[in-house]
């Protein structure tokens, strides 16, 4: 009896629902191609949760570089071509520069006060203006090399030890434990985690515990009246305690960074330049402790791993083509001569290295569909009309391998990025007012790694093992199944 009850009372709203999230019709104006979708729920059954980037650039070769989906009461947009980024960028890129509002994206950045997750307001403008001019600056990233250059000797040091033993080395925990290690000493200023880091097993915890939070699954995001079964699914549960775990961690590091005894090692790093700004007014808007609380989410979440990942997948890519390995150790060791170890100042001059880099970030984007935006006003792209208020996915993945646009784009080339090559703009790190702004950190670090591992090493796969290209499904980011192992011979 209570069920029938629930659902007659229910039934007015799911039918007011169904209709509004109905395909839109607009006259003459032309509406984005995409496949039929089912009675209140959609698309969602169409989705597929294995691979959902790869699924998106499969309908996209029978919809168009333009398409349209329904999930609940969300307009999904789906962009696949670089021409359709390009319009964007050029004619309508701030109204594509806000950010739809999902439950645990707004819980744990404090409710939208963080940079990456935030609407386009005037808030997210000041906090995006913080972290250009003081987080993320060339000046910034310059002074922070020398730990860059630190933590990538120490890796070396590791796997020589490695190599004279030959002993196989795990290149997927190597790069995360350096990107790790790194990360921490620039944010933190110390570190927490990797193989060298106290409180090593609580840092790594909360990052695998957040990742498929922010990622997951909430009923409420597509159809609010169910809110209800996040409850009894337990996912509400989860994102209290998540949220609760990154708060006290938050929390623990901004009073260590106000006890005036604190390690020396702490001066200018994130956590210091944002509580020197709220303190000082060195900026036009003074963040809130809970400003500098969301911008450690953005920090935790995209902050190592992603440039880890980057950084295995380009490796798995040179070990595929040794003749692209070749040519690149033959500029390195040409250029380095007896070095100890290449620096930043080399790799300006090292011009086919950093065409293996943004190579490797074309055919292996760690976010193969870029944080969803969301269209403030009606506008259009490749001749069809955009709602306001329409979910939009860029599809790095698909975009990094459209033949329209990239000549053999299932072949990795890095002569296409060289001097008088095919050099379109990546949009690994997004682009216009909503692109990543840790782009040239990342791209410093990748280059300085992958510039002295193959220069000091030569690497070889262990014995009857292939090369796995292989894809961990139903995670956010572009994650290997398989962890990539090697055997290192030092050269050098």
């Amino acid at each position: 009896m209570m069920s029938l009850i629930l659902f007659l009372v229910s039934l007015p709203i799911i039918l007011i629902l169904y209709f509004q999230t109905q395909k839109p019709k607009n006259g003459n104006k032309l509406i984005p191609p995409g496949p039929p979708g089912l009675p209140l729920i959609g698309n969602l059954h169409q989705i597929d949760g294995q691979f959902q980037y790869k699924y998106f650039q499969r309908l996209s070769k029978q919809y168009g570089p333009v398409m349209f989906l329904n999930l609940g009461i969300r307009r999904f947009i789906v962009i696949s071509t670089a021409e359709a980024v390009k319009e964007i960028t050029k004619s309508n890129d701030a109204i594509f520069s806000s950010r739809p509002s999902f439950v645990a994206a707004k819980r744990l950045s404090y409710n939208h006060l963080d940079i990456g997750f935030s609407s386009y307001n005037d808030t997210w403008r000041e906090m995006r203006k913080i972290s250009n001019l003081h987080l993320f600056s060339s000046k910034q990233v310059q002074s922070f090399h020398p730990i860059f250059r630190d933590e990538v000797s120490k890796m070396m040091e590791k796997i020589a030890r490695d190599a004279s033993s030959s002993t196989v080395v795990n290149f997927t925990d190597t790069t995360m434990s350096l990107l790790t290690n790194i990360f921490s000493r620039i944010a933190f200023g110390k570190i927490y985690g990797g193989d060298r880091g106290y409180g090593k097993d609580r840092f790594m915890d909360l990052l695998h515990e957040t990742r498929p939070i922010l990622g997951g699954f909430f009923m409420e995001d597509y159809f609010p009246w169910l809110r209800w079964i996040d409850r009894l699914s337990g996912m509400t549960a989860k994102l209290d305690k998540n949220f609760h775990n990154l708060d006290l961690f938050y929390q623990e590091l901004i009073e260590e960074h106000m006890n005036p005894n604190r390690p020396k090692s702490m001066d200018g790093d994130f956590i210091d330049i944002m509580l020197r700004i709220k303190e000082n007014g060195s900026s036009s808007f003074a963040p809130t402790i809970n400003h500098i609380k969301g911008v450690l989410m953005d920090l935790v979440t995209g902050g190592s791993d992603t440039t880890a990942i980057a950084l295995e997948w380009t490796m798995t890519a040179l070990m595929e083509k040794p003749l692209v390995m070749k040519k690149l150790q033959e500029e390195i060791r040409r250029f380095g001569g007896k070095k100890d170890m290449i620096n930043k100042q080399d790799i300006e001059k090292l011009s086919y290295l950093r065409a293996v880099v943004k190579e490797g970030l074309r055919m292996y984007p760690p976010a193969p569909l870029l944080v969803p935006r969301e269209t403030t006003n009606k506008c259009s792209v490749n001749g069809y009309e955009i709602e306001g208020g329409s979910m939009v996915f860029i599809n790095a993945w698909a975009i990094g391998r459209d033949p329209a646009t990239w000549e053999n784009a299932d072949e990795f080339m890095p002569e296409r990025f060289l001097e008088g090559g095919q050099n379109p703009e990546l949009i690994t790190f997004g682009f216009g007012r909503r692109g990543c702004p840790g782009m040239g950190m990342a791209i410093a670090e990748l280059e300085l790694a992958l510039a002295n591992l193959v220069y000091k090493f030569n690497w070889e796969l262990p014995k009857e093992e292939d090369i796995d290209l292989e894809c961990k499904p139903r995670a956010t980011l572009l994650r290997k199944k398989n962890a990539l192992r090697l055997i290192a011979k030092v050269v050098m």
